[in-house]
């Protein structure tokens, strides 16, 4: 499906000049017929209902707006562009997805005006397709990742409509198609990474081992997904302008147990610094006091000696010093 832009000029107030006057005049015809001429009055009524025929062809569109019309059941152009348009009366505009509501910018509307307009038995629905860019905010998932660990994500893509043809025709409701792909493409991008980094795991499909991960690699992560849902949605006339990760977190059944393994391996990280500094330490002082002959010491007084440092340095608490006035034999 080809798109087609009508390139009508935007006649819409000569129209609805005319239109008035046939209204008025109609009206004038028929009050002057029942007075003098009554064959005026055949005149005036359809004055009148031509009137009224030419009337649902006047147009009006907003700046990013447009009308996706039909004739008979097949596809006459799109109305772009900002004005006030006449069109064929016969015409009908399409847009599968204009009661359509989803958790995204443009959808969101006043509860008690839907519940009014319910309550009434009216339909609120538009048949203008929106040009400007959207924002879809996701429900958050609970997907496994490559370990299998299950984590919960969310994703705002920012999208909008470049083919009123393809979105109107190409895919039943253009705006649930693009949820139910931005859901697949999350789950299909999510499971080849692990939340953190691990080792052994290839996230780029070369066949060699990296550092990827949902955590560290965010932006990597979303471009991906953005590629992903463009692949998807391109047949339904819509570009994928940004993706974003919004929200991502262990599910609550792990995530307890994963707090603690972070905390274990902190402290591992930690302690392993502060051995290696210790040790360094160490070998600086047995160096500085062989150099300058400060004391002899025996191979039992040296492990003593680091013994003590050692138990010094790496403690959890100060030290508490216990002066020797003794020998060690």
């Amino acid at each position: 499906m080809e798109e087609k832009i009508l390139n009508k000029g935007k006649n819409g107030m000569a129209m609805l000049m005319l239109i008035l006057l046939l209204f008025c005049g109609g009206i004038a015809l028929i009050v002057v017929g029942a007075m003098y001429a009554p064959a005026l009055i055949v005149l005036g009524v359809l004055a009148f209902v031509l009137s009224c025929f030419l009337m649902p062809g006047l147009k009006i569109l907003k700046p990013q707006e447009a009308l996706v019309l039909t004739l008979f059941g097949k596809y006459v152009g799109t109305l772009k562009g900002d004005g006030f348009f006449f069109v064929n009366p016969f015409c009908v505009a399409v847009n599968p997805a204009s009661s359509t509501k989803l958790n995204q910018s443009g959808d969101v509307k006043d509860n008690a005006t839907i519940q009014a307009a319910t309550t009434a038995g009216l339909e609120i629905a538009n048949k203008k397709m929106s040009l400007k860019i959207m924002t879809l905010n996701n429900n958050k998932q609970k997907i496994n990742d490559c370990l299998g660990n299950p984590i919960e994500i969310g994703i705002a893509v920012t999208w909008k409509i470049v083919d009123t043809a393809k979105a109107a025709f190409n895919v039943d409701n253009y705006k649930e198609y693009l949820s139910l792909q931005c859901d697949a493409a999350l789950r299909n991008i999510v499971r080849i990474y692990p939340y953190d980094v691990a080792p052994n795991v290839d996230t780029t499909g070369d066949g060699i081992a990296d550092e990827g991960s949902l955590r560290g690699s965010s932006e990597t992560v979303a471009a991906r997904i953005k590629e992903e849902i463009q692949n998807k949605v391109t047949e339904a006339g819509i570009e994928i302008i940004e993706a974003r990760i919004t929200y991502l977190a262990y599910a609550p059944e792990i995530a307890a147990v994963m707090l603690q393994r972070q905390q274990a391996s902190a402290i591992i990280d930690a302690r392993k610094m502060i051995v290696d500094g210790a040790v360094g330490m160490v070998e600086m002082a047995l160096e500085r006091l062989s150099e300058n002959n400060t004391v002899e010491l025996d191979e039992e007084r040296k492990a003593a000696m680091v013994s003590n440092l050692l138990v010094v340095l790496c403690g959890n608490h100060d030290a508490q010093p216990v002066v020797n006035s003794g020998s060690l034999y």
